[in-house]
């Protein structure tokens, strides 16, 4: 019996997941724990070791050896790989896809899996990712799922890309779209709403508002 919940926010990419996540979890006092990144991480680990990201045995090996830590730093979350800051390095246009190629793999998402069942065994845990509440905490004292319209997907990623401009809207919206369709029919933990979860349309809402829902369901967390 955890003293703290597990809450689990699940989504497409663009629906608000970051965001949400790490204000949810500065408001209700728990940790934050990005599944994304992780996901993240061992393309980028794959890349620069040269493993194929359709190279399941030799990319579950990767995520087994990933050397990953999450800190804080000035009051903002890291992530490091072996001892590097990679936070910027795991959120360009081909990592984000490279994630979604890697997470097709069930040794990878056994090898993620396990490391964040470890993280956040003793509840007073935000996890935000595509299977945090069916496949991870299936469990969850809170499941919640955000979606929102494709093109508005699109456009918050297309705002959050460094340099402005460097990716047309057009091929941000593609590879969103694409994204959708390789995660929602993977063999392995596909994109789906979780049992019990609450689905929340973030298309014409900000961030307070679906921050405010959600605080509103969590169990034991002072209103």
């Amino acid at each position: 019996m955890r003293s703290r919940p597990v809450v689990t926010i699940d989504g497409p990419s663009g629906a608000g997941k970051t965001t949400v996540s790490k204000r949810l979890a500065e408001a209700a006092g728990m940790v934050r724990v990005d599944t994304g990144a992780m996901y993240r991480a061992v393309a980028l680990a794959a890349r620069r070791a040269g493993v194929p990201w359709d190279d399941p045995v030799r990319l579950g090996r990767v995520a087994r050896e990933l050397d990953l830590s999450i800190r804080t730093v000035a009051g903002v979350p890291r992530v490091f790989l072996s001892g590097e800051d990679v936070s910027e390095a795991i959120r360009t246009p081909e990592i984000s896809m490279g994630a979604s190629a890697v997470s097709v793999h069930g040794p990878v998402r056994e090898a993620l899996v396990a490391k964040q069942r470890e993280m956040a065994r003793e509840g007073g845990v935000v996890l935000e990712g595509r299977d945090t509440g069916t496949i991870v905490f299936p469990d969850a004292e809170a499941k919640f799922f955000l979606d929102a319209a494709a093109a508005v997907r699109a456009l918050r990623r297309y705002r959050e890309i460094s340099p402005p401009g460097a990716q047309p809207f057009e091929e941000v919206l593609r590879d969103v779209l694409r994204r959708d369709v390789r995660d929602s029919t993977r063999e392995h933990s596909p994109l789906r709403v979780a049992d019990g979860a609450v689905y929340i349309d973030t298309t014409t809402m900000t961030v307070d508002e679906v921050v405010g829902e959600m605080i509103r369901r969590l169990p034991g967390v002072p209103r």
